[in-house]
């Protein structure tokens, strides 16, 4: 049984030794062993530093594996990058920053030896600093409830467990606009996913990495797990219709019962400012979609792997995935057989 913790890496030099070592510390505690780590560098704008230490604790422990990504995918591109080089019967997602903090990891791995497929950790108070930061995590929350159907009493985090089945099918989705929830909740029966609370701990350095943009841009990830914008869409021209419909008999009535009363140029202006946006946004929602699929169509990379660095091999490039020994040997009789008729 082999556990492997993937941990996405953003700027995260002071922080991530620590994360290691006390998390490997307290797996052996807990006898959750062989183990590995997976820590993926998101293109960290930080002049290599982050690269550097990784590659020392590479160094220094066998069981570290470090994927360096040559272009920022964001959190959850980069977490499906490691996840893709993780070989765990179990997976364990964590932060960088120790507010996932390993004390907590006992309370996740007693809901998983219960049968469950995920177990997510929450947290009933949270230590955010930016307003933003909260204010971008509840509608993240909340905008998932509503477009892809997540029970209301379910609630997620970053801080997670998952089998190696779960695994193995979010790494097949290919987007670009990834987004694990979604991914997840596609994967196995409510019933089967579990939360449960933990302490949520003081950031050990530094301050988020997400910054307003950054958090719509995950919130918009969401597009490619629903319809229901569409359909908000359709919904709301056949409303607006209907009162654009009403209202056109009411101004008729009240000109035939009231000659004298004049059509006002001012809601005349609203009217149109207002539709005119309603039109431009659901035009502007159209467009996401479609521009989704077209980057998807030409095959636009979810992340892109600079190298892999471990002990054994040291900055060597690797294969995300490995052929199947049917291919592997349906081509060594191609090349066997093209080398006869030469």
């Amino acid at each position: 049984m082999l556990y492997s913790v993937v941990i996405p890496c953003y700027k995260s030099a002071h922080t991530i030794r620590q994360v290691v070592e006390e998390t490997a510390a307290e797996l052996t505690k807990l006898g959750r062993f062989p183990f590995e780590f997976v820590l993926t560098d998101d293109c960290s704008p930080d002049g290599g530093e982050t690269v550097r230490e990784l590659r020392k604790l590479a160094d220094d422990y066998d069981y570290v594996k470090v994927i360096e990504l040559a272009k920022n995918g964001g959190q959850h591109n980069a977490s499906l990058a490691g996840m893709n080089y993780a070989e765990g019967d179990f997976i364990i997602s964590m932060d960088d920053d120790m507010q996932t903090h390993p004390s907590q990891l006992s309370k996740l791995f007693e809901k998983i030896d219960e049968g469950y497929d995920i177990v997510y950790a929450y947290y009933p108070e949270r230590h955010y600093k930016s307003p933003i930061r909260s204010i971008g995590t509840w509608m993240n929350f909340t905008t998932v409830r509503v477009l892809i159907g997540k029970p209301k009493d379910m609630k997620t985090s970053s801080f997670f467990i998952i089998r190696k089945y779960v695994r193995d099918y979010a790494v097949n989705y290919k987007s670009k606009y990834a987004h694990l929830q979604g991914l997840f909740l596609r994967t196995t029966a409510l019933d089967k996913i579990v939360s449960v609370p933990v302490e949520h701990h003081e950031r050990a350095y530094g301050k988020s990495g997400y910054s307003f943009k950054k958090l719509v841009g995950l919130w918009s990830n969401l597009l490619g797990f629903s319809i229901v914008p569409l359909r908000f869409a359709q919904y709301s021209g056949m409303i607006l219709s209907l009162i654009g419909f009403i209202g056109a008999i009411v101004i008729l009535i009240r000109k035939l019962v009231l000659p004298s009363v004049a059509v006002g140029w001012s809601s005349l202006m609203v009217a149109i400012c207002f539709f005119s946006g309603m039109i431009m946004f659901f035009l502007g929602l159209l467009g996401e979609y479609i521009g989704r699929l077209f980057q998807d169509s030409t095959n636009s990379p979810q992340y892109v792997v600079r190298t892999v660095y471990t002990q054994e091999s040291k900055a060597s490039a690797a294969p995300l995935i490995e052929k199947p020994k049917e291919d592997a040997a349906k081509d060594k009789g191609t090349e066997e057989s093209a080398k006869q008729q030469k």
